[in-house]
């Protein structure tokens, strides 16, 4: 215990990393089930419409909860000493913008759906969408908190209850419909989310009145300040008065004006992008609708792309989003402290890993994806996705921990423009096109985008920092190791002694996870010759 406890207080970012790796991947394990659930319950068409919603629930993120997240993880990690008050204030700004917004929402759904989202149906799902909002809001201030001051394990916890709350809620409602003799719809899928955020709002608002304020509580209470026999300390501020309470909104006023001068940026950048993501969204179906498809064509196979193969593509980014939300403190922190080999330090493991990751992805992906889109989601289609988007996981999961060390520094400008030209390249190939080629061309311009944008991240952050990348480390070898790892899988049988007593699933899960040990065992192999 020792041990482990010297290495978290020696490694916190890798420490960090790993807990909220572990809780990203038991969500989306958990996520996976969620998904092969809905597409079978609510269908294809179902889960296209339930996806469509998404871009106005970014908006709503970006305007009112991400950017200030975003700020107040940085303004806590530089200034912890005002964390509760950075928090209090980013939750009144944050919930000063979400309530408006929501009811926005909700009056308006209608007219979003019909004359936004090209789909009608939508608008009932629009209208669930805005009970999360507020709630959402909540969540992320207090998860920014929690990130500032490297406790991940709070935010971690409630990422899991959110996904436990969720199923459940979705679970008991396909019952409920099942008794009725109803047929499920997408509007089952909206509210799960709805009761989801509600729920892992509801766990770290909780931890941090039971843990947080105790442990401010008992720091004052051991205080000189102390006064014993009155139960209260004898610090004015803490007092109930005019004074005090004008005090208080003296003290908030800077930090209003600095949450602000953090977030307003950030929230104008993902502001724009989520505006064209969401016309990246409508235009979707309706050019492949030019291409020949009828319209439930074009939403079903939309609800394939977004709702079941981008799921198996995004499931390892467990890692490096994890990554990526501690990279940000920690680049900020070691930013203020003028330690610049610390700095060169995050940008390394962010490379270092985010392309072990994605380079074993497009071994695994390309390998096994026709198989896990049949197996899991019964659509040939989904196989075929996941087999061309394995291409993807490198330059996505780079972009991803290179654009958050970028925002650490502060280059908040730099990310917005390069997001900007990579979300232009993907509305270019999908308007111009998917009416001559289909959907395929919108997978092309997915990986021409985030190809685009790993670069641009990769020399920003070169010019910034002036690191010099190990090929060898980050490139040769984890492709020699997946080279060697693919080599050992093809010369064991295609069946497997016990292969016909499991579900055809877990057989590819066990052959998946095989060549993952296996490519895992030579890295460690090669690490330890090189520290040798």
């Amino acid at each position: 215990m020792a041990f482990v406890s010297d290495f978290i207080k020696r490694h916190t970012l890798i420490a960090g990393a790993l807990t909220l790796t572990a809780a990203g991947f038991a969500s989306r394990f958990l996520g996976f089930f969620y998904r092969i659930f809905l597409s079978r319950t609510i269908g294809a068409e179902g889960l296209g419409l339930y996806q469509m919603i998404f871009p106005v629930y970014g908006i709503c993120f970006s305007l009112c909860a991400g950017s200030i997240q975003t700020a107040v993880s940085r303004l806590t990690a530089s200034e912890p000493e005002h964390a509760e008050k950075i928090l209090r204030t980013g939750l009144l700004l944050s919930l000063a913008l979400a309530l408006p917004i929501a009811g926005v929402i909700r009056k308006n759904a209608d007219l979003i759906a019909s004359a936004v989202l090209l789909e009608p149906r939508c608008a009932d799902l629009l209208s669930a969408l805005a009970c999360a909002v507020p709630i959402t809001a909540v969540h992320a201030c207090v998860c920014g908190y929690y990130y500032g001051k490297q406790k991940v394990h709070i935010p971690a916890a409630s990422q899991l209850a959110e996904q436990l709350v969720r199923m459940s809620a979705v679970f008991l409602i396909a019952d409920v419909c099942r008794r009725r003799g109803t047929e499920p719809t997408a509007m089952m899928a909206a509210a799960g989310l709805v009761i989801g955020e509600a729920g892992s709002a509801f766990f770290a608002v909780l931890s941090f009145l039971l843990f947080e304020k105790k442990a401010a509580s008992d720091n004052r209470e051991d205080g000189p300040g102390h006064d014993p026999g009155s139960g209260l300390p004898a610090d004015p501020d803490c007092r109930f008065s005019a004074s005090s309470i004008f005090r208080a909104v003296r003290d908030t006023i800077p930090l209003f004006r600095s949450l602000t001068v953090l977030a307003a940026p950030l929230a104008a950048g993902r502001l724009v992008m989520n505006l064209l993501q969401s016309a990246e969204a409508v235009l979707i179906p309706s050019r492949l609708v030019v291409f020949g498809l009828t319209r439930a064509q074009a939403v079903g196979i939309y609800g394939v792309l977004t709702g079941m193969s981008m799921s198996f593509i995004m499931f390892p980014s467990a890692l490096v989003n994890s990554l990526a939300v501690v990279l940000l403190p920690s680049v900020a922190r070691a930013q203020s402290a003028g330690n610049d080999s610390g700095i060169e330090r995050s940008v390394a493991v962010s490379l270092r890993y985010s392309l072990y990751m994605g380079i074993l992805c497009i071994g695994i992906f390309t390998v096994f994806g026709n198989d896990i889109g049949t197996q899991v989601f019964r659509n040939r289609a989904a196989g075929v996705f996941i087999m061309v988007l394995a291409w993807l996981c490198p330059f996505l999961y780079l972009s991803t921990t290179l654009g958050s060390v970028l925002n650490g520094l502060g280059m908040t400008g730099a990310t917005f423009l390069h997001n900007l030209l990579a979300i232009l390249i993907r509305l270019l190939f999908v308007y111009f096109g998917i009416p001559r080629f289909g959907i395929a061309a919108c997978l092309w311009g997915m990986l021409a985008g985030e190809l685009t944008l790993s670069l641009l991240h990769f020399f920003s952050l070169m010019k910034a920092v002036r690191f010099r990348p190990d090929a060898w480390e980050v490139i040769v070898k984890p492709v020699f190791c997946l080279a060697v790892a693919l080599g050992i899988f093809r010369l064991f049988p295609e069946s497997l002694p016990f292969s016909d007593a499991l579900p055809p699933f877990f057989t590819t899960a066990f052959r998946a996870g095989a060549v993952c040990a296996v490519y895992l065992l030579m890295l460690l192999l090669f690490h330890r010759e090189h520290r040798g």
